[in-house]
């Protein structure tokens, strides 16, 4: 039966954090706890990583255990939130994603979603020509909250966001008060705009809008006042002069200037341009600085061949109003992305697409951001380019940037342009060069995020990714003719994927194919793969198609930390990097290391695909990797390396090392790097340190390998190996076990060929590879009593009975169960005898002695809770519900698995707490208790679907099948 949807979630934002379900309103518990939710829900339904909610809580200092923190803050605002949940169901409102929560947007409401609508509505109606209808919009924004936006909630994200939601507020109200300025309302708006300058006094928007107002009311001698003691507190309390805007503004003031009075309706061939509400300055108080009325055509030719980014070029779409009209604001767009994406021949051919739009014409200009030889634009001389073009005397150009925007921006002002501003560097090249009024359509691109254009402009970003396969063979299609593409599929595939679907290197091999019309695309796809690895293939005619080329562009304008730090982490050999991995390649603090990477992500040569993981496009890896080849000597490589291969040898080993507290470690070398490790506070923050590095761990030990760090490999492979068993990874353990006892031998040490051998026994056992796993074991054994290390032997020992077991070989079992334990006893090794112990109840049970079982558990049991072992207490307790269930006594059954249940909980050891829900749903069908077993399933469910366990599809079977039958025996280990 499905259940019912959850109820319906109110949440306030603008003002003190508050919720209510229906009209009852909740309890959101701690300040901390505030302060998670309100991280997520500012997150507008996007995942945000644990470390992020940490971060944004504690800031740089967070408390021991916060990330359990934070995961207990999440438990319970899912149980506040839906209080009808089952136990162990997935949540329907608060979701996992990867390392981190979601709230879904689609379920709840709040006054900020109402805020930015109702501020949306307003712009339409503006667009549109109701101004009225906007206003009345904008003051009903007006009464949300009351308050500072969060008020309370504590942590450096909610401090942000709480600056961040009053400027929008007051953003918000100061354009209401410019809208009433334009419908004549001056004098209703003059004692808002006195309160809101007392409030903000060095606020220069208000105190333009405030002399305007007062000057329209007849009282000029006010609004110089207002002026003159505006200046004076800039210049006491910041030291600066008023900003040109403001200074306009007065200046029209003592002129008397009558466009100031009002807003006056102009025909066509007066080319004096009402002031906006703002106070920008007309041209017509600029005298002999007239531009001629010209039309601009500066765009670049649209690329004829140009084919797919469909779903950009839709996102681009719904920046304009549909129809023909202007929009009601200067829309700004920014095209962000990596160096080959075609960021350009984007801009450009939407350009082209909506031209028609901008009847007094269009601008372009290559700001040069990234130019090879540094010379990059200044915003003046773009402006200068810009104001010849629209008719502008070059002698009458002003010498300021100030004099030059405030000129460029009333030559815009109440006409419709459309401005491309190419290749920017950042947002300070931008702003002086953006309109002032509403009616233009302004496209940036650039290689960076340009944040500051976002946050403070309203820009519309958009990233250009790699192009998917359809596209990439599309853009084949079109340079190669389609005949040509369709007569060898498969060579396609080879060479989009060797292109790495990256619209530069597509377009340089297609035109190099495309002059050799009688080479098979094969030969084509051979040739990339002899040069894979490297740039080689992808040298273009010139700078512009050259792959090395202008990715150096990119490249050449960082910072030289963020260089090295892009060079080393080519050195990396998986998947992905964290910030902690990238710190220990570089040997620097990891805050620096998180501002290089901000650096690099923003300057697209990395991609943040998670939080806190990065990933390199394949040809950028490429080139990093031969920059690192010239620009870093052989020494400083080697250094780098073994910082990393340090970090996760300890790493690891710390993780093991909290997952079997009691389990005799294997000491570790002094290290000679001072890398540090991560520590972890608890097994559910190793169990999720293991399970995100789990491809990065088993590429590391690999590599370690393959790179003469033999100790590393074999080491960091032991101490993998609990982990990797326990989550039945066992293709992970055969292969990075295989490679560990190559680098033992290699080192000619006896001891890491032990180990080696010992963990491809286990993956044999487990994989039912009986030969193998029995040579394995038998040789790690004897090395292990060669070496005379008796917890080794003890290993070897619970192996080979764990094999015999699974070959039904008990009289065996036992033995070697008898030998590890004396083992054990012998060394004092009291929670390993207490482990054995288990093992061979587990073996009794197998037999059919469940008495005898019994008994071994009880012992073990004793001595469990002696050494303080919850581990080992949960596990012998779910051999005891295991015996009871065979004797048929299944209350006591149901008994000791709900004690296992709750040890393994508190462990935080997810995969073992669902594995015995799994034996006591088992037990509570046999009671005939069918709605228990279900939810017991059910929770079992949730637990290996938050891990990602292959076991997952199994269990939601027998929960489809519940109702089938009963099973014979309960489910084995």
């Amino acid at each position: 039966m499905e259940e019912s949807a959850p109820p319906s979630l109110r949440f306030a934002l603008l003002g003190p954090l508050r919720a209510w379900r229906g009209p009852v309103e909740l309890a959101l518990g701690s300040p901390q706890q505030r302060a998670v939710l309100a991280a997520l829900l500012l997150g507008r339904g996007r995942p945000v990583g644990v470390t992020d909610l940490v971060d944004g809580v504690w800031g740089a200092r967070p408390s021991p255990g916060a990330v359990a923190m934070v995961r207990t803050y999440v438990s319970r605002l899912r149980k506040l939130f839906e209080p009808e949940r089952r136990p162990g169901r997935p949540s329907g409102l608060l979701v996992s994603i990867g390392d981190g929560y979601a709230l879904r947007n689609d379920q709840i409401s709040s006054d900020l979603a109402e805020f930015e609508e109702a501020l949306t509505q307003a712009e339409r109606c503006r667009v549109a020509g109701d101004t009225t209808g906007a206003v009345r919009l904008l003051r009903t924004v007006q009464t949300a909250g009351s308050g500072a936006p969060l008020a309370g909630v504590p942590g450096p994200y909610a401090e942000s966001a709480r600056t961040e939601l009053a400027e929008r507020r007051l953003g918000a109200l100061e354009l209401r008060l410019s809208m009433e300025l334009e419908l004549g309302r001056h004098e209703a708006a003059v004692p808002e705009l006195l309160a809101l300058r007392t409030a903000h006094p060095l606020r220069e928007s208000v105190v333009e809008l405030l002399l305007t107002a007062l000057y329209r009311c007849g009282r000029q001698a006010e609004a110089l006042e207002a002026y003159a003691s505006t200046r004076r507190l800039l210049v006491e309390e910041l030291g600066i002069e008023p900003g040109p805007s403001l200074r306009a503004v007065h200046a029209r003031l003592l002129a008397g200037d009558p466009a100031l009075a009002g807003p006056t309706l102009l025909g066509p061939a007066d080319d004096t341009h009402t002031p906006d509400s703002l106070g920008a300055a007309p041209q017509a108080s600029l005298p002999g600085r007239r531009a001629a009325a010209v039309s601009p055509a500066q765009l670049p030719a649209d690329l004829p061949l140009f084919t797919g980014r469909r779903a950009e070029l839709d996102c681009l779409a719904a920046l304009l109003p549909e129809g023909d009209g202007p929009p009601g604001t200067a829309v700004i767009g920014v095209i962000d992305g990596m160096a080959g994406t075609g960021k350009t021949t984007l801009a450009v051919h939407w350009a082209h697409r909506v031209a028609h739009r901008f009847p007094d014409g269009s601008l372009y200009v290559n700001l040069r951001g990234y130019d090879p030889q540094g010379s990059r634009m200044l915003p003046g001389s773009a402006i200068e380019m810009f104001l010849v073009a629209l008719g502008m005397a070059p002698q009458a150009v002003p010498e300021e940037l100030d004099a030059q925007s405030a000129l460029y921006r009333s030559i815009l002002a109440d006409r419709r342009f459309l401005i491309v501003l190419d290749n920017a560097r950042d947002a300070e090249q931008v702003r002086p060069l953006l309109p002032g009024t509403p009616g233009s359509l302004v496209i940036v691109t650039s290689r960076r995020r340009l944040g500051g254009l976002v946050a403070g402009h309203g820009a519309h970003p958009l990233t250009t990714g790699l192009l998917s396969p359809e596209e990439s063979h599309e853009l084949l299609c079109r340079r190669l003719g389609r005949a040509r593409v369709d007569a060898e599929p498969e060579a396609v595939a080879a060479i989009t994927a060797l292109c790495a679907r990256l619209p530069l290197a597509l377009a340089i091999v297609a035109a190099r194919t495309a002059h050799r019309p009688g080479f098979r695309l094969a030969d084509v796809a051979q040739e990339l793969r002899d040069h894979h690895g490297s740039l080689d293939a992808f040298v273009g005619d010139d700078a512009g198609t050259d792959a090395r080329a202008v990715f150096s562009w990119s490249y050449h304008a960082l910072s030289p930390g963020a260089a090295g730090l892009f060079r080393r982490l080519a050195l990396h050999p998986g998947p992905d990097i964290t910030t902690a991995a990238a710190a220990a390649l570089t040997g620097a603090p990891l805050r620096e290391v998180r501002a290089l990477l901000t650096e690099l992500t923003g300057a697209s040569l990395l991609n943040e695909h998670a939080p806190g993981r990065f990933v390199f496009h394949d040809l950028l890896r490429a080139y990093a990797a031969e920059l690192a080849e010239v620009e870093d000597g052989e020494s400083t490589r080697g250094a780098a390396l073994l910082r990393m291969h340090d970090h996760f040898l300890r790493t690891a080993h710390h993780a093991s090392s909290v997952l079997g507290p009691f389990r005799e470690p294997i000491a570790l070398p002094p290290s000679t790097t001072g890398s540090e490790p991560l520590r972890f506070n608890d097994r559910a923050q190793a169990t999720g340190w293991l399970r995100t590095e789990r491809y990065v761990l088993s590429a590391i030990v690999e590599h370690a390998a393959a790179h003469g760090y033999d100790e590393h490999a074999w080491r960091t492979a032991a101490a993998l190996d609990v982990y990797f068993n326990r989550l039945g990874f066992w293709h992970d353990l055969l292969k990075i076990n295989s490679v560990a006892l190559e680098a033992a031998r290699r080192l000619g040490d006896p001891l890491g060929q032990a180990y080696s051998l010992c963990g491809l026994g286990v993956a044999h056992s487990q994989l039912d590879h009986a030969e193998p796993a029995s040579r394995c074991l038998a040789r790690a054994l004897d090395l292990f009593r060669d070496a005379g290390d008796p917890f080794g032997q003890a290993r070897a020992h619970r192996a080979l009975a764990y094999l015999a077991n699974r070959t039904d070989r008990r009289p065996a079992a036992l033995d070697h169960y008898a030998q590890a334990r004396a083992l054990c006893r012998a060394e004092g090794d009291r929670n390993g005898e207490a482990g054995v112990l288990n093992e061979i109840a587990w073996t009794h049970i197998l037999i059919g002695d469940h008495e005898k079982a019994l008994d071994c558990c009880r012992e073990g049991l004793a001595l469990h809770e002696e050494m303080d072992d919850p581990y080992g207490a949960a596990s012998t307790q779910d051999t005891l519900g295991y015996a009871y269930h065979h004797l048929g006594r299944y209350a006591d059954a149901v008994e000791h698995f709900e004690r296992s249940v709750s040890l393994f909980a508190l462990i935080g050891d997810r995969y073992l707490e669902a594995d015995v829900l799994r034996h006591l749903s088992d037990a509570h069908r046999a009671t005939g208790d069918r709605d228990a077993a279900r939810e017991a399933l059910r929770s079992a469910l949730a637990l290996l679907e938050e891990v990602g366990h292959a076991e997952a599809e199994e269990v939601a079977s027998a929960l489809r099948e519940l109702d089938t039958g009963e099973p014979e025996a309960p489910s084995g280990r």
